[in-house]
């Protein structure tokens, strides 16, 4: 998700050189008609739309050179026709002058108002990268990929969180979304996210994982600064998956989150827990604390966990989008980053390019051992497990 350039202002005049030969045709067209056009008709006034044009795609220094430009056009055409020290021609002169500052004027407001812009969004990918690392493209035998959409315009961050942690004997990872949107949801994002990084790599069991999570989460929302409606109706639906290096199977506790869907053999799957957990969060202690569910996972399978904003996503007709239907006929798709890249566009193309909440997917694959290869347990870290999670 790194920044790119945008277009339009401050663009360069390299950038810009084929749009440039529009406002400069358009100065010696009107400055050669006016010339040839009769003594009571003054084509001069036009050459004002050159500044303008120039302004919807150039900075303000394009901007104040063709409005040199059209001036010295007119300066001539006075000249040419003697008429330069008329009151027509000087009132035609200033009027030029003027408008062309006071464009090369807004031209500078709007790129000064441009690098804000910038500067914003670079502190917030900064705030992103630091706090919110992208997960690795491959953890011991497991190949990763991910995509995040805000549903808010210009947003960076939200309430959709995943993450990913090598133990000493596999992959643990986390997938959440915490109702609501706003600095609220990245506070208690960011806080699962920290929680789950410092418990997971000691690998409890993940009953014991869910419930130092959601003891975090709850102490959050306990403090004064949280008191009020939002803070009550918050929580956080998460499910946590354990992937061992030696074992084709996944386990996984839901506490309240859409199902992962598992591809397998031309299949698509949904691994619907027996008994789905409470949300994190909740605080009641009589909640269901939900089943730990054993999934097979041979390699060669794909795995795709996502929040409810993919699931969520409706047409003009309000139809929910259809993701198992979708996985089942692109099981032969090939890297999870073909996957994952066919999946976001599908999702924007279904809803029309505008999501109504975040959405966030993660894509696993396991990759088949072969016997020449090392074995997963010699992907092992040897010092300490490398961890990489990210919230959105």
């Amino acid at each position: 998700m790194r920044l790119q350039p945008r277009g339009g202002v401050g663009r360069t005049w390299q950038s810009n050189r084929g749009l440039v030969a529009i406002p400069v045709v358009l100065i010696v067209a009107i400055t050669v008609a006016d010339i040839l056009a009769p003594q009571s008709i003054h084509l001069g006034p036009l050459l004002v739309v050159a500044p303008a044009i120039t302004a919807s795609f150039g900075g303000s220094r394009l901007t104040a050179l063709i409005g040199a430009l059209a001036v010295a056009a007119l300066v001539a055409i006075s000249v040419i026709r003697t008429s330069i020290f008329t009151s027509n021609h000087e009132s035609q002169l200033i009027a030029l002058v003027l408008i062309s500052s006071f464009t090369v004027l807004f031209c500078r407001l709007r790129e000064r108002h441009s690098a804000e812009l910038r500067q914003v969004r670079s502190v917030a990918e900064a705030a992103q990268e630091v706090v919110l690392h992208p997960l690795p493209e491959q953890i011991g035998t497991l190949r990763i990929a991910s995509d995040y959409r805000a549903a808010t315009d210009q947003a960076r961050i939200g309430g959709d969180l995943y993450a990913a942690v090598r133990t000493s004997t596999g992959t643990r990872m986390l997938v959440g979304d915490v109702r609501g949107k706003g600095l609220p949801a990245i506070e208690e994002a960011a806080l699962a996210l920290g929680a789950f990084r410092s418990a997971a790599h000691r690998e409890p069991a993940l009953a014991a994982l869910r419930a130092e999570l959601d003891a975090v989460v709850d102490w959050s929302l306990s403090q004064p600064s949280r008191e009020g409606t939002d803070a009550e109706e918050s929580f956080i639906t998460a499910v946590q998956v354990d992937i061992p290096d030696d074992e084709p199977v996944i386990r996984i506790l839901n506490c309240g989150h859409p199902p992962p869907i598992r591809l397998h053999d031309g299949h698509a799957t949904a691994l619907v827990p027996r008994q789905y957990g409470a949300p994190l969060g909740m605080g009641l202690p009589q909640a269901p604390k939900g089943t730990l569910d054993t999934f097979p996972f041979d390699p060669g399978d794909t795995l795709v966990m996502y929040t409810d904003g993919v699931t969520e996503a409706r047409d003009r007709e309000g139809r929910f989008y259809p993701l198992t239907d979708r996985l089942a006929a692109w099981t032969d798709t090939g890297s999870p980053d073909q996957l994952v890249d066919r999946l976001r566009d599908d999702v924007v193309a279904f809803c029309g390019g505008t999501l109504a909440d975040d959405a966030a997917v993660v894509v696993v694959h396991r990759e088949p051992v072969s016997g020449d290869q090392e074995s997963p347990g010699d992907s092992r870290p040897t010092l300490r497990p490398s961890i990489a999670h990210r919230t959105l």
